[in-house]
C-alpha cells in the first residue's frame, strides 16, 4: 500500500475509535449502555449523516470492501469480543440456584426458540433473505433472534449499577451463559447450511456433525487438554509471554475451525472458554491486558463499523422493526414470566427478570453481523436486528436503573438469600 493509502486508513481508524469512545462516554453519562454510543458513532459517520459529505463517504467506503485493513480490524474486534466473552462466561458461571436457572433457561429461552422454529416458516418474507439465505438458515436465525440474551452487555450493565454480586445478577447471567452456548451452536448450524438452495443431504450432514462435534469437544474434552498444556512446565511461551500464549490459543482455535469449515466466531468463543480455569483464572493478567487493548480499540471499532454498515436512509424499514421488536419482545417477556412463575417468583421479580433477559446487546449484534456476512439475511433485516439489540439493551439498562433509584428490590429476599447476606455482612465486619 502507498503512503497515502495508509494515511487514509489511519484517518478512518482515528475517526472510528475516537468518535466511538467519545459517544460511548456520553451514553454512559446518559445512563445508557456504552455499546449504543459506539454503534451510533458508525451511524454518524455512515451514509445517513456525515457520509453524505463526499470526502467522508469516500474515506468510509474503505470499510465496505473485503481485503481491506478496516475489514481485518472489524473481524479481529469481533473475534476478540467473543474470546473475552468466552473467558467471562467461565468466570461468571455458577451452580447456585440450579432450579431457578433451569426453569428460566428451559422455558424462558427454550420456548421462544421453539416458537421461532415452528412459526418461522410462516413469517419468512423475501425482504428478509440475503443472497445465500434459505428456509433452514433463515428460520434458525429468526429463532435465535427471538431467544438470545446478551452476556457482555448485561454484565456491563450490572457492573455499572454495582449489582454484579447480587443473586439477581447470578440468576440472569447463569441463564444467559447457558442459553448463549446453545444458541451459538444453532447459529453455527445456520451458517453451515447457508448458500445451499437445494440442501445436499451429504454436505449438510457433514457440516452438522462437524459443527456439533467441534462445539461438543470445545466444551468438554479440549478445555481439559488446554488446561494441561497451560500448566505444563514445558510450555515456555505461557511462562515467558502469557499474552502471546493466550492469543496463540485463540489463533489455533480459529485455524482449526477454518480448516473444518466451522465459523471462526464460535471458535473464538470456545478459545476463551478453554483458557480460563474452572476454580481460579489462569493467565488473569494476560486476559486483563488483552481486554484493556481490545475494549480500548478493536471492539469499539468493530461496533462502530457495525453502525457504519447501517444505511438508515435506504435499508431501514419501520414496519419491519416495529413488528420484530413487538413480536419478539412479547414472546420473550411472556416466556420468561411463565418460567419465573414456575421457578417460584412473583410480581416485580417477574418483570425485572423478563426485561433484563430480553436485552439482546452484543450477541444480538453478533447474530446480525454473522448472518449478514454469511449472506443469510438482507441489509434491511440486518438493520432491524441491530436496532432491536440496541433498543432492548437500552430498555433493560433504563428499567434496572429506575428500579434501583426507587429503592425497590430486584428479587424478593428469600431465607437463603438473607442468610447469605448476613454471612457477607459478618465477613466484612470481621
Amino acid at each position: 500500500m502507498s503512503n497515502s493509502d495508509l494515511t487514509s486508513i489511519f484517518l478512518a481508524l482515528l475517526l472510528l475509535v475516537g468518535l466511538a469512545q467519545l459517544l460511548g462516554y456520553v451514553f454512559v453519562k446518559l445512563r445508557q449502555p456504552k455499546v449504543v454510543g459506539e454503534i451510533f458513532a458508525g451511524i454518524v459517520l455512515g451514509p445517513a449523516l456525515l457520509g453524505r459529505i463526499p470526502a467522508v463517504a469516500k474515506l468510509m467506503q474503505a470499510s465496505q470492501h473485503d481485503g481491506n485493513i478496516l475489514t481485518f480490524v472489524y473481524w479481529l474486534g469481533l473475534l476478540l469480543l467473543m474470546f473475552l466473552s468466552g473467558a467471562e462466561t467461565r468466570q461468571l458461571f455458577t451452580r447456585d440456584e440450579r432450579r431457578e436457572v433451569g426453569w428460566l433457561t428451559i422455558v424462558g429461552t427454550g420456548l421462544p426458540f421453539l416458537l421461532g422454529l415452528v412459526f418461522g416458516s410462516r413469517l419468512l418474507r423475501p425482504s428478509l433473505s440475503g443472497p445465500n439465505g434459505n428456509r433452514v438458515s433463515l428460520i434458525i436465525v429468526l429463532a435465535v433472534g427471538v431467544a438470545v440474551t446478551s452476556v457482555p452487555v448485561v454484565s456491563k450493565i450490572f457492573a455499572d449499577l454495582k449489582i454484579l454480586h447480587t443473586r439477581f445478577a447470578r440468576l440472569v447471567l447463569g441463564v444467559a451463559v447457558l442459553e448463549d452456548i446453545v444458541l451459538w451452536l444453532a447459529l453455527a448450524i445456520a451458517t453451515a447450511v447457508a448458500g445451499k438452495a437445494a440442501l445436499d443431504p451429504r454436505a449438510m450432514t457433514y457440516h452438522l456433525i462437524t459443527t456439533i462435534a467441534f462445539f461438543g469437544l470445545g466444551l468438554t474434552i479440549v478445555p481439559r487438554l488446554v488446561k494441561r498444556i497451560n500448566k505444563s512446565r514445558f510450555n515456555v511461551l505461557a511462562q515467558h509471554s502469557p499474552v502471546a500464549y493466550a492469543i496463540a490459543v485463540l489463533l489455533a482455535y480459529c485455524v482449526i475451525a477454518g480448516a473444518l469449515g466451522v465459523s471462526l466466531v464460535f471458535a473464538a468463543f470456545l478459545a476463551g472458554f478453554a483458557v480460563v480455569h474452572k476454580k481460579r483464572r489462569l493467565f488473569a493478567d494476560a486476559l486483563d491486558a488483552i481486554g484493556k487493548v481490545s475494549f480500548a480499540f478493536f471492539i469499539p471499532v468493530y461496533f462502530a463499523i457495525v453502525g457504519l454498515k447501517l444505511d438508515l436512509a435506504r435499508d431501514f424499514s419501520l414496519w419491519m422493526l416495529v413488528a420484530f421488536v413487538v413480536g419478539t419482545c412479547t414472546v420473550k417477556v411472556l416466556s420468561v414470566s411463565l418460567a419465573g412463575r414456575l421457578a417460584g417468583f412473583r410480581g416485580l421479580d417477574l418483570m425485572n427478570l423478563a426485561i433484563t433477559t430480553n436485552a439482546r446487546g452484543g450477541p444480538g449484534i453478533v447474530l446480525a453481523s454473522v448472518a449478514f456476512d454469511a449472506g443469510i439475511i438482507s441489509a434491511t433485516f440486518y438493520t432491524t436486528l441491530v436496532l432491536a439489540a440496541v433498543l432492548t439493551s437500552q430498555a433493560a439498562g433504563a428499567w434496572l436503573d429506575y428500579v434501583l433509584r426507587k429503592g425497590w428490590p430486584l428479587l424478593t429476599p428469600t431465607a437463603a438469600a438473607g442468610a447469605e447476606a448476613s454471612v457477607e455482612v459478618t465477613t466484612k465486619a470481621a
